[in-house]
């Protein structure tokens, strides 16, 4: 399935800000079942983009806007061709747990084997395993670790009430365990936790996810998603997503990976004042049965005329969600 991707972030200040500095992890990785065919992204005020990739592969843009501004726009578009992947196994083989080991022994799968920012395991996170039931470390072992994973992706989803906005981008990860309510980012951190300690290699995910007509997602419709994929033998890594109950299908477009959300912001930055700053942000993922016409390509620029049809498109949004 060919997808377009519409992502446009707009910060708005109180008064004016004398420099933006900006690094962006917006554009979709291309790897097994994904290709990223065409990317571009717009920034006004405008400025060079610079792109890199992080030791994890994703790509980096970053750019400077040196001079002052009440208004920062971003908008990325990109072209996506995503093959639904392979149906899981009704089990692994009997020695999975034994390939694991030998397979993660090198020291490869480290950061994602162990706590990171946003899943320590707290005292809440403990009450919450005992809760459930899930068996401890060496006791998971019992168990196959397919079926490990998803049992753990129906216990986190059948826990947590989805409920926007009800923790913010920087909360920890108890705030939700506490409340029993979060977002796709609460989720995720905690399987995250939980399978690490179960011993599997397990990381975070960014990106977007297709909502269908008639599909009954808990996930917000025109914002970004998040999900884990866990490292199996003879799977690789393997897609689960906590938020929906589901294995991860043709409809997820992966964008970053990292240990947690620290690692995979869409945007992060800093600017030089003190004022008052608002975020909107715009997502739109439209399927297409096509390639687009167009080569594949990355480009920056400046698109005014694009932007200012997407940001009135915004503030009509936000006006109609006020009324």
């Amino acid at each position: 399935m060919f997808y377009s991707i519409r992502h446009l972030t707009r910060f708005r200040y109180s008064f004016p800000v004398s420099e933006s500095i900006m690094e962006l992890r917006m554009q979709p990785r291309s790897e097994a079942n994904q290709r990223c065919l065409s990317f571009q992204l717009s920034v006004t005020p405008r400025a060079r983009v610079q792109l890199y990739r992080d030791y994890l592969g994703n790509a980096v843009h970053h750019f400077d806007v040196p001079s002052a501004h009440r208004n920062l726009m971003i908008l990325a578009e990109a072209s996506v061709d995503v093959a639904p992947p392979p149906p899981l196994p009704a089990r692994l083989a009997e020695d999975a747990w034994r390939q694991l080991d030998e397979q993660t022994a090198g020291g490869d799968f480290w950061e994602m084997s162990t706590a990171s920012q946003f899943t320590p395991w707290s005292e809440l996170m403990d009450q919450f395993a005992a809760e459930l039931n899930l068996p401890g470390p060496e006791s998971a072992r019992q168990s196959d670790p397919l079926a490990l994973l998803l049992s753990l992706n129906s216990a986190v989803y059948r826990a947590i009430s989805y409920v926007p906005k009800s923790t913010r981008v920087d909360s920890p990860v108890d705030d939700a365990l506490r409340n029993r309510q979060g977002v796709c980012q609460d989720y995720s951190h905690i399987m995250l936790a939980l399978v690490r300690r179960a011993g599997i290699p397990c990381r975070y995910v960014s990106g977007y996810l297709f909502h269908q007509a008639g599909d009954k997602m808990r996930s917000s419709e025109g914002a970004t998603h998040a999900w884990i994929e866990a490292y199996l033998p003879g799977l690789a890594w393997t897609g689960f997503d906590p938020t929906n109950n589901m294995p991860v299908a043709g409809s997820h477009i992966r964008t970053a990976v990292g240990r947690d959300y620290a690692d995979v912001p869409p945007t992060r930055g800093v600017f030089k004042g003190e004022p008052d700053s608002e975020l909107m942000v715009a997502v739109r993922v439209t399927p297409s049965d096509a390639p687009p016409v167009s080569e594949p390509e990355v480009e920056s620029g400046d698109w005014s005329e694009a932007m200012q049809q997407e940001t009135a498109a915004m503030d009509q949004a936000a006006e109609q969600q006020q009324q």
